[in-house]
């Protein structure tokens, strides 16, 4: 594995803990999506849309992005607004290289919370493993402007 494969690995991994909730520094910065209570673990039949998003969250983290794409879809199915769960699943399409499907799912994401420089950063991502490399550096200013951390490093480094 190359070392910018395992970059890209990384980054969106973080990106996932970061939306899950399951990354301290997101959770420090008042970042995470998830409800200030968290319910106990819910059995497989579960009605609660937190439940699958966690659940595709933990499999993404440790790399399962198919299943991680399945528990998402269950969330979204039983939220359908539910804004993290499509960023998600769209950063797990993203690392199975299905940069179309990804693209298409955090583009639902945008729809619904278009100031999200989380959102557009992870498109950005997307774009620049797709090799769309124009439609890149258009989303990291976009998610730069909104105040993402990681996109105005990203463009410092361009110069």
């Amino acid at each position: 594995m190359t070392r910018s494969s395992v970059g890209t690995i990384c980054i969106f991994s973080l990106l996932a803990l970061a939306w899950a909730g399951l990354y301290p520094l997101a959770v420090a910065a008042g970042t995470s999506p998830l409800k200030s209570s968290r319910a106990a673990v819910a059995p497989a039949e579960s009605q609660d849309p937190n439940y699958w998003f966690q659940k595709g969250a933990l499999c993404a983290t440790y790399g399962n992005n198919q299943a991680a794409v399945s528990y998402f879809a269950k969330a979204i199915t039983l939220e359908p607004g539910h804004s993290g769960a499509h960023f998600s699943q769209g950063v797990s399409y993203g690392q199975l290289g299905n940069y179309a499907a990804a693209v298409a799912a955090i583009n639902r994401a945008i729809e619904m919370k278009p100031h999200s420089g989380l959102y557009h950063y992870g498109r950005a991502r997307v774009y620049l493993l797709s090799g769309e490399k124009e439609k890149a550096l258009a989303d990291f200013r976009k998610a730069a402007a909104l105040g993402d951390e990681d996109a105005q490093i990203y463009l410092k480094g361009l110069k």
